[in-house]
């Protein structure tokens, strides 16, 4: 059921059994798992069903350290949470987002690596991640290339020993956005309240029992929400900060008693990894493997990826290694300057240096021709890119490519002073914003980042695929951006409470009935996209949470009680 909490009366109190707080991914999660089960679910959104700017903006927040732009662009305050923002193009599908597990190294306690280590290995997540796959609408839990390789579209020739390809999946954001509010509004036990903005979580004397949380609404209504459990799923800055703003019985902040609240946030920085110069261009007709396209319906896209051995050996950061097939430089200047006329257009500017924009365009008709019969016929991009590909699909593709682009995802090492804190200034609710303190890059950052750049060199040489010109500012990688939204690590993990803000179950340190959900209590992050271990992470939880409410006093019935 779907009740619009502005229609709530002023101070109603709300009886549940579990209560989740925030509907993304995470969150629809656990509601799904939730459903039909014999206690009650109270599901608590920010937004509504459709996109809100009012209440987008209580996202708006602050940085230090390398831009992170407006924080408001980071976070979707809307049912679906930022599914509602993927963007990638697959083929034949509905708009998505990319898929990968972490590492198995990811998972270890790495004595290179300060702060390193997960409570658990790899292989005891594997099994919430083969029924993360199914929730994510994707294939079988594969992401070795072998098992979506051929004779026709091959692996590149690298010995392995160093270097080697794996896979990322694609599934839709409709998974979330669409099936997963279907699924929870055919769910008797399940209640979701719209436009219910928390203010605070309330705790008995001690804190170390969580009694209800205090809603609002924009319009200005309040209500309460009382619960035996509750599970903070609103992302890793908005979990940090709604523990801080939590101070009435803990004055550091719910969760708080060893500063660690906030601390070792994360993300994966994108590093412009140069040119690849093929040694034959015949090479375009034969790395299929590395574009996004479907094999056997199933959306994939191969990477390169240094091997666990090499990692170890050379005590180096994970990073992956994505390859985008480009013209000419004229063409690829022409497609540029395309892109920023049509958007200064679409906006009714001017844009400056239109003469050269334009000269560019008339230059390169060659490309720009054909590229944008493709856009309006195929709904191809100019270029492939972190949104769309497609281009393994044409012909003749080893005339229209002359050059690889490299994009590596990094891994971002455990920082506590990478940090969410509090803002001295307030959102329209009252509530004090995030102050996000990063910076990119550390010494071990920077020197395993051009240490797997020197190996992707080696081997792509060895292999006689051609010459890698790696791009560098300076003595400093190449950064594309300080991250890509996949925000990790504020709460993080660790059975020993002065390294962790949650244990192994993700239940919060010293509070009995407070859960968190979703990459905040990553330890490390990889280079992976967070998403699918996000999911395998919640289901994980939802079993635990049915076994606490096993435990509990039988229900006298299922629905919502309200005082």
């Amino acid at each position: 059921m779907l009740v619009d909490a502005r229609k709530l009366s002023v101070d109603e109190v709300i009886e549940t059994e579990v209560c989740i707080i925030g509907a993304g991914p995470a969150g629809i999660t656990l509601a799904r798992e939730f459903a039909h089960a014999d206690f009650r679910v109270a599901l608590l959104e920010s937004g509504g069903l459709e996109f809100n700017q009012n209440t987008q903006l209580l996202a708006e927040g602050e940085s230090v350290g390398h831009d992170f732009g407006k924080l408001e662009t980071h976070r979707c305050r809307q049912f679906g949470g930022t599914a509602n923002w993927w963007e990638i193009k697959i083929p034949h599908h509905p708009i998505g987002v990319r898929y990968v597990p972490l590492d198995k190294i990811d998972f270890e306690q790495r004595d290179w690596l300060p702060y390193s280590g997960w409570p658990f290995n790899k292989s005891h997540l594997d099994p919430f991640y083969e029924r993360a796959q199914s929730v994510c609408q994707i294939g079988p839990f594969a992401y070795d290339a072998a098992a979506w390789s051929d004779a026709g579209t091959p692996q590149l020739p690298l010995n392995g020993e160093r270097v080697t390809t794996t896979m990322f999946q694609f599934g839709p954001r409709t998974a979330f956005t669409k099936d997963g509010l279907n699924e929870i509004n055919q769910a008797s036990n399940i209640t979701t309240y719209l436009n219910a903005n928390v203010l605070e979580i309330e705790t008995n004397a001690t804190a170390r029992t969580i009694t209800r949380v205090r809603v609002a609404c924009l319009e200005g209504n309040e209500f309460w929400v009382c619960a035996k459990v509750f599970i903070l799923a609103t992302g890793a800055m908005e979990n940090a900060q709604l523990l801080l703003l939590s101070n009435k019985q803990q004055q550091t902040g719910l969760g708080n008693h060893n500063d660690l609240v906030g601390r070792f946030f994360m993300d994966h920085p994108f590093v412009d990894g140069g040119l690849l110069l093929p040694a034959d261009p015949q090479i375009f007709k034969q790395t299929a493997l590395y574009d996004l396209r479907l094999v056997n319906h199933v959306a994939v896209m191969g990477k390169l990826t240094l091997t666990e051995a090499v990692m170890h050996h050379e005590q180096l950061l994970n990073i992956s290694a994505l390859l985008f097939p480009r013209p000419k430089s004229y063409q690829s200047l022409a497609a540029n300057s395309l892109e920023i006329l049509r958007k200064n257009f679409r906006d009714r500017e001017l844009p400056q240096d239109f003469s050269k924009h334009f000269s560019n365009v008339i230059v390169g008709l060659d490309y720009i021709l054909p590229a944008v019969y493709r856009r309006l016929t195929k709904q191809q991009n100019f270029f492939p890119n972190l949104g769309s590909g497609g281009w393994s699909y044409l012909q003749a593709n080893e005339r229209r490519f002359v050059t690889f682009e490299v994009l590596y995802f990094t891994e971002q090492a455990p920082n506590p002073n990478n940090r969410v804190m509090l803002s001295t200034q307030r959102d329209r609710l009252g509530r004090r914003q995030v102050l996000l303190h990063n910076r990119v890059w550390s010494d071990m950052e920077i020197s395993s980042i051009k240490r797997a750049q020197a190996i992707f060199t080696a081997e792509i040489a060895r292999a006689g695929l051609g010459q890698l010109q790696t791009k560098r500012d300076g003595e400093l990688p190449r950064m594309q951006g300080p991250g890509a939204h996949h925000h990790m690590g504020t709460t993080r993990m660790h059975n020993d409470p002065k390294q962790g803000v949650v244990d192994e179950n993700c239940q919060v340190h010293g509070i009995s009935n407070l859960f968190i959900a979703g990459s905040s209590v990553f330890p490390t992050g990889g280079f992976a996209n967070p998403t699918l271990t996000i999911i395998a992470l919640s289901i994980r939880l939802a079993d635990h949470v049915k076994i606490v409410m096993a435990q509990q006093k039988p229900l006298a019935s299922i629905g919502d009680k309200r005082q």
